[in-house]
Formats: C-alpha cells, structure tokens, sequence
C-alpha cells in the first residue's frame, strides 16, 4: 500500500481499515479501480462502506477535472533543511551525500495536522520495527534499555475543559454547538437539568456514537438511602426545604411512588435494578448507536432529571457517578475531553471525590451563563470562588473562560439585519467589559490566576446552527473551536515522538561505530562533572523554596491561632438564622465531615474554613513556585534551566555527535517526565493543608453527630469549639510540617530522577564497549516489509546500514515539522 491510500483513508476517517488495505496489496491505481463487491470485501460493516463509496466516488469526478498530479517526491535536500540540519548531516560521514529518502507527493489540500499525522504514523512504524527486531537480539543491558525506552514513547496527553453553570445557562446546547453534534446532549427543556457529570470525547476505535456509564456502588446508594430517609425524618412537616424536596426527587426518579412507606432494606430489592443488571455486577453500561440523536435518547436517563418526559418511566441518574460520550470523527476532539460539570460537586462522597479530581485536573475552565445579567448573577462567581484553589493552586488550571450565551437576543432590536448586528455588537461588548470588571474585583480568586488567564466570550449556539441574522464569526463558537483546536497540540505530539525516536536510533548507529576509546572516556569525565554543576543549581534553588514556604507557613500558623475562633463564627453562629432551623444545617455539617453542600450557593466547609489562613499565607509563594502558565516553570525555571549543553559538546567531540544526540533527546525527555510528576505532587502539596485539618476534625463530629434533644445545637457548637481551643496549638503545626515534608520528598524525588536517569543514559552512551551492539539492520535484513514504503523503496542499492538511514531519514523529519512552523 502506497501514501496515497493512507492519506486518503486518514483523509476519510478510516484509518481503522489502513491495515486491511495494506493486506490486500491496494495501491493508489487499484484503489481507484475498486467497485461494488471488491469495496464490500474491504469494509463489511455498512457505516464506512457508505461513507467510503460516497468519498471515492466525488474523488472520481475531482480528477475528471483536474491533471493527474505526479506521484512521487524528494524530502527537502540538505541545503533545504538550513545551517544547523545540514551540520547534523554532514557528521554522518559517507552517508551524508546520499539522497534523502524520496515521499509520495501530497496534495496541496491536505492539512497541516493531516500531513504530520502520515509523519508520525511512519515514524512509529520505523520504531515498531525497530522493536520487534531487538526482541530477536540477544538480551543485554543496552538491548533491555533500547526496548524500555521504545516503549515508553508514546504518550496520550489528554487536556480536560470544565464546563460549569447554573441550569438553563445552555452548557449542552453550547457543547453541541462546538463540536458540531446539534443532537448530541439533550438540551432546551426548562424543567430539565443534567445531575451527573459528562464527559465528551472523541471516538478513536470506530465510527459509532457510544456511552460509557459508570454507576456508584450498591453499597454507596444503601448508604444515600439511609441519610435520604433520615432527612425525611427530620423534614417530613417542611415540604419546602431545600434538602426535602431534593430527597424526593432522587426517590422517585430510581422509585416512582414505590419508594413511600418503605424502609431502605426493601428499596434495594433487585427487582428495582432490572433495567440496570451492570449496577448490580459492578460494571459498566455500553450503549453504541449510529447516531447522536439515537444515543441521546438512550442516555437522557441516565444523566437528567425531568418529571414531564412521560416516555421514561424510572430515571437513574442518582446511581450514576460519571457518563462518558464519545464521537467519532471529531478531530476538535482528539486530545480534549469536555466535561459538563455539577457546579459544587456532590454530597454522595465518590461522586464528589470523582468530582474534584476532575476539576484539579482541567487545564481549562469554562463558566456559562446567561448574558442578560452576566456581571450581576451570583451563582456563576460563586461557583468560580468554591472551586478556585482545586483549580488554581491546587490543579492545573490555565484559562477562565467566561462564556455568555444567548448573545442573539436583545431587545427594541428591529428587522434590519444590519441595525441589528450593531446593537448585539455594542451591547456584547458592554458585556464583556463588565464582567472582566468584576473578574478583577475577586482579589481572593486572582490569587491563583494571572490576568492573562481570563477572556470573555459572547457567544449564540443558536446563531452559530442556524444563521438568521448573524456571521458564524460574530457567535464566537469558531473562537472556542480554535481555541480546542490549539489544545490539541497534534503539532507538539509529532515532534516530541519524531525527535526522542532520532534520539534512540543515533543511540543504535553511535554504538556500532568504532571511536576512539579515549574519546568516549574524555566525554565521560565532561558530562560527569556537568551534571553535578546542574544538580547543584538544582538543590540549591529548591532549598530556597523550601526556606520560603517554612517563613509563609509559620506566619499562617500563628494567624490560625489567634483567628480560628473568629473564622468559625459565621458557620457555628450565623447571623438572621434561628436556632429552631440552623440545627439541621449544623447537623448535615457534621454528618459530612465538616462540609455541607447545598444544591445551589456556596458550600459550608468548616474544615476549609479553619484552613484557610495557612492557605492564604502560603499562596503566592505557591503560584510563584509551581505555575500552572507561563514559560518558567517550576522552582523559578531551574529544571527548565537545567542543560547539559551537549551542542558545545557536539562541537568538541565530533565523532560523538550520535551518542550526544541521543543525551540531549534524554535530557528533554526527562524534563518532560519531571514537570508531570511535579504537577501531579504539587496537587497532593497544596490540598495536604486542608486535608490534616479535616483528618484532626472528625473526631468532634463524631462526638457532636451523637446529640440528641433541645440542647442539640448548643451542644454541637460547644463540642466542636473546645475540641478546637484544645488543639490548635497542635493542629495547625501538624498540618504545616505534613505540607513542608511533602514538599521534601518531591525535592528529593527531582534529584533522585534526575541524578539516576541522566547517569544510566550517560553509560548507556558512552560506556558501551563491553556489551554486544543490536545488529538490528544488517545487510542480511535490510528488506522488511512493514516498513514505510518511502524507506523500504530505495534503501536496497544504498551500501550503508538501514539504521543509518533510519537516523537520517528521521532527522529530516524533524527538521522538516520545525521548518514547517
């Protein structure tokens, strides 16, 4: 099979059946020749086989119109490649004026993303090659360390986008929009509001429109319906409490009425769960459809509460933690996951746990809301204020997206397509300014963020699916569609793959090279000593961070003494709240641990409460050291920093340049390693402050849960009070040096990584001699079918090993992507 069809199937969202092409022997005039029952053997299933004839048979009637294009073209020469490409390939000796390895031409129309997609996918060909071959070595240290680090090259970098708003914002109608699914998510009831979180991403193993659901544990929901009929019990006369009535409703969604005069034993009959067997087996439900408007309806009831859909007749969102969509053929899609978030997690604990992992982890966030009162609406600021330090500091949060929707619609706007357009204009942008007015105004939430991190969009799905009035462009949905389409970072992908794979291969070449032995010896002793200058950088900087966190923590430390009794009034004594009331809220407080989480407004969290001044104290130093933007990185740029200059090198040590090569692809990769693992610790860093707080706390709850009687609140008030007065000169201290010994083992982790791994590459490198060198393309195998046929083509006649070439032919790879942008 040439280019030519896997372009085209890639082109075509086939590339599932690139291998049954390539099995059949179809190249690019026999793909044109294909008809009827040939096209029926190749795809079976009636999906793609549709789509495939309809896409043959337009590219039939393109090229009745159009010269044949010619089928064959050189990669760019050396002197193409620029000073610093024809440099690397003129250190490769003889084989530096050998002809780069010719490519199939590719159409002028063929994208950007799609042209390195037909890169990387050669490249991992040559390195699966590559692979297979090494198993067929003898096992050595050097061949055990090529087939590791082979191994570890592909990685599936996934960016998470929250999506948060109160109901009737229109986050599914704006989602569909983006993706251009219109049917998707259901959407436009007003009685309707999605209860569980949802997860959109691309289908990358078929053309089917699929649900994963996955359910809480029947011990969980045995464990809801117990505190479900206690709130009934202590509500029955208070038809309108907030807590009551959202009891109800999760009764009889799973129920109907059968859930009246039972007790919570009999409400886990599994006649209740007929419709739902997987709840029962611990698994996950699979529904597969060949549409967006068939899943959907599938789904619906499983993620949405609405009592005048009559067609369903039991609703089970209550038992469900997470809902993931997937679709195919969305390439905004492809590394994004788009999740439609509860705006204040959930009081069912592994709902709530899922929840906040999945907002620690969102690089982005975005915050939907009406534009008619966008600025002045409370519930959406609050919901960024709740969530703030989980996606600050405490996670990855790089961009706040305000988004308001339903920008189309103003009043005393006339029929005048042009009128109308300047008064929506003049009126969005007003919009704009107001809410980034009142952004600037949350000194508590810019803590965590940088100006830079915030934009406001004023944007109509509507408009955007069905223009009346409106250019696309003046919705703002292909803005956010960019903005998708940049986090996909196909580009990044691409030559982070390409350039460790020419690491790897210049390992393989350099080791079966003859140098001289005093050489490698004298390069040793350079990098040896170079690596203990950095490593000393290293330490040195962070143990300043380290001093710096101590000085913050111990001033919080003292503040949280002196002011805990102070911060804890607002919750254990409000102001306007009877007594006779406040009971049952102190209760529910208790009872959870020290949170209460309402269904709308911002949670009572005593535990962040008492927290909350050693996390103030501490987080701008945090921001500084660990950024979620920006170039630096973390501990103020000294891993960013860190080098072991092996261009200089290079320049002294010429005949090393492959084994250097391959030093300096560890080097980036071991950064790369570094800062996720820096990334996911400094999560745990943050979050151990209120953690400790929380873990010191549930003794008192357990004690105050246990009152009962008229003194009830005074009693929990009092034993949550003395339970605080006699620890916080212990609490507080505890919570501080668990902060600051995690901060000491990420420390020593850093060092240890570093120091370990650039040692092991280093005598991988230049300390080889005594292992056996892969013979992994000798004469004898340099024809290998599985190989790109761009390689295999022309290596015959070359008179210089397949692995040399490799090197060369990757190297032009990477020059080229780095030309390209």
């Amino acid at each position: 099979m040439d280019d030519f069809v896997c372009n085209k199937l890639t082109e075509w969202g086939l590339t599932d059946w690139i291998v049954k092409f390539k099995d059949q022997g179809i190249d690019k005039e026999s793909f044109e020749c294909l008809e009827g029952q040939e096209i029926n053997d190749l795809i079976p299933i009636v999906g793609p086989r549709a789509k495939f004839k309809k896409r043959l048979k337009a590219l039939k009637r393109q090229q009745r119109h159009e010269e044949t294009a010619d089928s064959a073209q050189v990669l760019p020469s050396t002197s193409d490649i620029g000073d610093k490409g024809k440099r690397k390939l003129d250190h490769l000796g003889e084989c530096s004026n050998i002809q780069s390895p010719p490519r199939k031409q590719q159409r002028a129309s063929i994208s950007r993303p799609h042209k390195e997609q037909i890169i990387l996918s050669d490249v991992k060909t040559i390195m699966k090659c590559t692979y297979e071959r090494l198993h067929l070595e003898d096992e050595t240290k050097l061949n055990a360390f090529l087939k590791s680090t082979i191994s570890d090259l592909d990685t599936d970098k996934r960016e998470l986008v929250g999506v948060f708003g109160k109901t009737g914002a229109g986050k599914s109608f704006l989602i569909n929009a983006i993706i251009e699914e219109k049917d998707l998510l259901p959407s436009g009831s007003i009685s309707a509001c999605t209860t569980v979180m949802i997860k959109v991403e691309a289908n990358m193993l078929n053309l089917k429109y699929e649900a994963e659901i996955e359910f809480i544990t029947k011990e969980e929901w045995k464990d809801e319906l117990w505190y479900l009929y206690h709130i009934l019990g202590d509500k029955a006369d208070e038809e309108r409490d907030e807590d009551y009535c959202d009891t109800v409703e999760k009764l009889s969604a799973v129920y109907g009425e059968e859930w009246k005069n039972k007790s919570p034993e009999n409400l886990m009959d599994i006649k209740y769960f007929r419709e739902i067997p997987e709840f029962l087996c611990y698994r996950r439900k699979i529904l597969t459809c060949e549409s967006a408007k068939e899943l959907s309806a599938k789904f619906v009831k499983y993620t949405r509460s609405d009592s005048k859909e009559a067609e369903v007749r039991r609703w089970y969102w209550p038992l469900v933690k997470c809902v993931t969509v997937r679709v195919p053929c969305n390439s905004l899609l492809q590394h994004v996951t788009l999740v439609d978030l509860p705006g204040n997690g959930d009081r069912n604990k592994s709902r709530d746990t899922m929840w906040k992992g999945i907002v620690g982890n969102c690089s982005t966030v975005w915050i939907v809301t009406e534009i008619n009162r966008a600025a002045a609406e409370r519930e959406p600021w609050e919901i960024l204020e709740s969530a703030s330090s989980l996606m600050g500091n405490g996670g990855e949060c790089q961009h706040i997206h305000f988004i308001c929707t339903k920008s189309d619609l103003i009043e005393d706007s006339d029929d005048d397509p042009a009128t109308a357009r300047a008064l929506l204009f003049k009126r969005n942008m007003k919009a704009k300014e107001e809410v980034s007015k009142q952004f600037n105004n949350l000194n508590r939430i810019k803590k965590h963020f940088s100006d830079d991190c915030f934009r406001v969009f004023t944007v109509s799905s509507k408009e955007f699916l069905k223009p009346k009035r409106l250019n696309p462009d003046d919705t703002e949905i292909p803005k956010l569609q960019e903005f998708l389409q940049n986090l996909n970072d196909c580009h990044s992908e691409t030559l982070n793959y390409v350039s460790r794979a020419h690491g790897i291969l210049s390992l393989i070449q350099g080791a079966r090279s003859t140098e001289v032995p005093g050489n490698k010896k004298d390069a040793s002793t350079d990098l040896e000593e170079k690596i203990r200058q950095e490593l000393k950088k290293v330490r040195e900087s962070m143990e300043e961070t380290y001093s710096a966190f101590e000085k913050c923590l111990n001033e919080g430390v003292d503040k949280s003494k002196t002011s805990c009794d102070a911060n804890m009034k607002p919750i254990l004594h409000p102001i306007r709240k009877s007594g006779r009331g406040y009971h049952k809220i102190l209760t529910c407080v208790v009872e959870n641990g020290g949170v209460y989480k309402r269904k709308k407004g911002k949670p009572l969290n005593l535990n962040l409460t008492l927290s909350s001044c050693l996390t103030e104290s501490i987080d701008e130093e945090f921001r500084k050291t660990f950024p979620n933007e920006g170039k630096c990185g973390p501990f103020n740029g000294v891993i960013s920093m860190f080098s072991l200059n092996t261009e200089k090198l290079i320049e002294k040590y010429k005949h090393l340049e492959l084994q250097l090569t391959f030093l300096q692809t560890e080097e980036e990769k071991i950064k790369t390693k570094l800062n996720k693992i820096i990334r996911d610790r400094k999560k745990k860093i943050y979050t151990s402050l209120i953690e400790t707080i929380e873990e010191t706390m549930q003794e008192c709850y357990k004690k105050a849960v246990e009152f009962r009687g008229p003194d009830k609140l005074k009693n929990m008030r009092d034993t949550i009070e003395l339970h605080v007065h006699d620890l916080k000169n212990v609490m507080f201290e505890k919570a501080k040096d668990v902060m600051l010994n995690h901060l000491m083992k990420l420390m020593e982790k850093i060092l240890e990584t570093l120091e370990k791994t650039l040692n092991q590459a280093l005598e991988i490198s230049l300390k080889t001699d005594g292992y056996p060198v892969p013979g992994l393309f000798s004469a004898e195998n340099q024809q290998n079918p599985d190989l790109p046929q761009t390689i295999s083509a022309e290596h015959k006649t070359c008179g210089f090993s397949l692995s040399h070439f490799l090197v060369l032919y990757v190297l032009h790879v990477e020059d080229f992507i780095c030309l390209e942008f």
